[in-house]
Order: structure tokens, then sequence, then C-alpha cells
């Protein structure tokens, strides 16, 4: 029996695009529900009934929340290929150890601040920058935060490139003049399939920032 497999989603949402690389590095067939953030659907309210936020991965019937523990499910079920995560207990550690950074760090409220451009706008883009540079670091010089391959980390981080057009637009300046590596790592990892089928066009996500920020009264 094929499994089924239904992803509930936000087409802007870089933690949703992390769960659609990750379901396209296993080759995984699945259903995306779009989900309307100001209206969400009874299914959203009953399968996350605790944070009611996306993304939502309904295996078989069975949900799965929050995006990185959703890809360690997909990396644990579908082992068949791809491996996400090293199966090295130190690495494996480490890349554990990264991606929570970046959620910490880079997805943790810093873009919206960029983007609303209010008075902290600045010192935001340099929290942003210095973060970015710290992983550039981690990254050196290999091909993958995974090595010879995508990995966990870059499963992690690259959704959030996406936004980089909206956040250089919002706040004026260039993301790849401080930080070349992390450039050049993202247009490798968008040469992958699985990756350049989950992002969007940077410049519908900054259509869709502008249209929010007119519906929260910024512009």
């Amino acid at each position: 029996m094929e499994d089924e497999v239904v992803l509930l989603d936000f087409w802007p949402s870089s933690f949703a695009m992390r769960v659609k690389i990750a379901l396209g590095e296993k080759g995984i067939k699945y259903e995306c529900k779009q989900e309307d953030l100001f209206n969400k659907s009874p299914l959203l309210l009953e399968m996350n009934p605790i944070h009611k936020k996306i993304p939502v991965l309904i295996h078989n019937g069975k949900p799965i929340s929050e995006s990185l523990v959703i890809v360690q499910y997909i990396d644990y079920v579908w082992n068949h290929k791809s491996p996400l995560l090293p199966s090295d207990p130190y690495q494996r550690s480490q890349a554990l150890f990264w991606a929570d950074y970046i959620d910490k760090k880079i997805y943790g409220g810093v873009g919206k601040r960029i983007w609303m451009g209010k008075e902290d706008q600045e010192e935001a883009k340099e929290e942003l920058m210095q973060s970015l540079k710290t992983v550039e670091v981690v990254l050196g010089d290999k091909l993958y935060f995974g090595g010879e391959s995508i990995g966990y980390v870059d499963v992690a981080l690259v959704p959030f490139t996406s936004w980089f057009y909206t956040f250089e637009t919002c706040g004026n300046f260039s993301i790849e003049a401080r930080c070349p590596n992390i450039i050049s790592w993202a247009k490798r990892c968008k040469e992958n399939e699985s990756v350049s089928k989950a992002l969007p066009d940077p410049r519908e996500v900054y259509g869709y920032v502008l249209q929010l920020k007119k519906r929260l009264g910024l512009e």
C-alpha cells in the first residue's frame, strides 16, 4: 500500500520549503495543500492544535509538526536514499547544532525586522550579516554543509535565501558583498531539482511582502 503524504503549506514560508526539499531529495510523492494564515483551515487546526502553524506533514493520517522535526522524520522513515543526517553520532550532533543555530539566529525574526523597516532595521541587518558570516565559516570550502551532497544543514538554511532579495530591497544593502560564499553555495543548491522546485521566485516573495505590509498598515 502506497503511503499517503500530505503537506499543509504556505508557499512563501521558508519553514515549509524545508519539508518540500527533504521530500524531493527522497523522491516522495505528496499532496500539497495551501493554507491561508489569516483564515486557517479546520484541517490545520485539527492537525496542529498546539501551535496552529504550518508546515504540517500528514503521513497516513498522522500529523508531524515543526519543520526541522519533520525533516528528521522524513530522513528516518524514508532512509532508502539521500541521507540528510550523518550516520556518525558526532557529525550528526554538529548538524543538529547548526540547524538549531540557524533557526534561532537567522530565522528567529531578524528578517521580519528588516522588511518591516522600523527603527531597529540597521541593527537587524547587522545581526543577520554576523550570523550568515558565522555559518559561512562553517561551510568553509565544502560544496555543501553536508559535504559532497545536500544535507540537513543545507535543507535548514537554503529556503531562507529565497527571501534575500526582499531583505536587500527593503534594507538597501547587499548580502553578497559581505557573504559571497553563502551566495555561491545557494546557487549550487538551486542546481538540485529538489531545491529549485521548492523555492519560489524571490521577486514573488517580495511581491507578497509588499501586499502583507499594506495589509498590516506599514505602507
